[in-house]
């Protein structure tokens, strides 16, 4: 009986398990397909829910405290939300502790807007953002009345600065050079007790940083890196100089020189819908994987 009356204690008391990170989203703010595309790369997407994927967002995730926090809160919300809990498995109720923006392009913020009293009604939930962010939502609606009817706690955050989640996961943000028409942008460094993430889902180009991401690499576990498009001329009637960001291709032979070790902790994400390298069977994808790279997969988890 002892044993028994034991073991039962143990099972109750007992840690649920590290910290984790889950991966809601791999795709560009419009998500895959987009809006009122016919074309090749989406046609048959429309066709197949099972290979839609959402606005890029990542989840940590602290079962033993029973706490989550988001990283961007997309327009696809709702179904990350639903994701979240099916990936995770959550006991009850647990919520959002927490939200950590990036910036204020459409697919990292609008998601905000399923916080307020038409949907959830959510009370004082804690939305850290940088300064600028911070008065664009305080002074913009529909956001300003996420504010004033205190579904969402504007927690101001600083580059550079570690916040504490618990006791056992941390997070910094950092500033990268990206289209600030309305914010600041950045990217955070998730720390956990074994393990450690990079997630910068938005930059202009690498070597517009006044930062080598190849230091970075070398400091973390797993990096999520912009991937949004895989090359030059993937748009044919725009001007892609109006939209910069690292080519995939031009990052697979940035760190080709790499040690292997270093280039497969790069995970690619926020994919356009016309990047090829979104869909498994291409010679994109296979090109990625040659070097030890990959795109990244929305559902993974990785612990931290």
């Amino acid at each position: 009986m002892r044993i028994l009356l034991a073991l039962f204690l143990c099972a109750v008391t007992a840690p649920a398990g590290e910290p984790f990170l889950v991966v809601l989203g791999i795709a560009q703010d419009a998500g895959y397909p987009q809006a009122a595309c016919a074309k090749d790369c989406c046609r048959a997407v429309w066709k197949n829910p099972a290979k839609r994927r959402y606005a890029t967002s990542l989840a940590i995730v602290d079962p033993d405290s029973r706490q989550r926090w988001l990283i961007d809160c997309t327009p696809a919300f709702p179904d990350q939300l639903r994701l979240l809990d099916e990936v995770a498995k959550p006991v009850g109720n647990p919520g959002i502790a927490g939200v950590f923006l990036t910036h204020a392009h459409i697919g990292h913020y609008a998601g905000l807007i399923h916080l307020g009293r038409e949907v959830i009604g959510s009370k004082s939930v804690p939305v850290h953002v940088m300064p600028r962010m911070k008065t664009f939502l305080r002074q913009n609606g529909p956001w300003s009345q996420l504010v004033r009817l205190n579904n969402i706690d504007l927690q101001p955050i600083a580059a550079g600065q570690p916040i504490k989640l618990n006791d056992r996961v941390s997070i910094t943000p950092f500033v990268v050079p990206h289209r600030d028409e309305f914010s600041e942008t950045v990217g955070y460094r998730i720390v956990g007790p074994r393990k450690s993430a990079l997630f910068i889902p938005d930059i202009d180009k690498w070597e517009k940083w006044d930062q080598a991401i190849e230091s970075l690499l070398k400091q973390v576990d797993i990096a999520y890196l912009d991937g949004t498009f895989y090359d030059d001329g993937e748009l044919p009637n725009r001007s892609m100089s109006e939209i910069p960001h690292p080519f995939i291709a031009e990052s697979m032979k940035r760190f080709s020189e790499l040690p292997l070790r270093e280039r497969g902790k790069v995970r690619f994400i926020h994919l356009n819908h016309t990047n090829r390298a979104l869909r498994p069977d291409s010679a994109a994808r296979k090109n990625i994987e040659a070097t030890g790279m990959r795109v990244a997969r929305q559902g993974e988890k990785i612990d931290l």
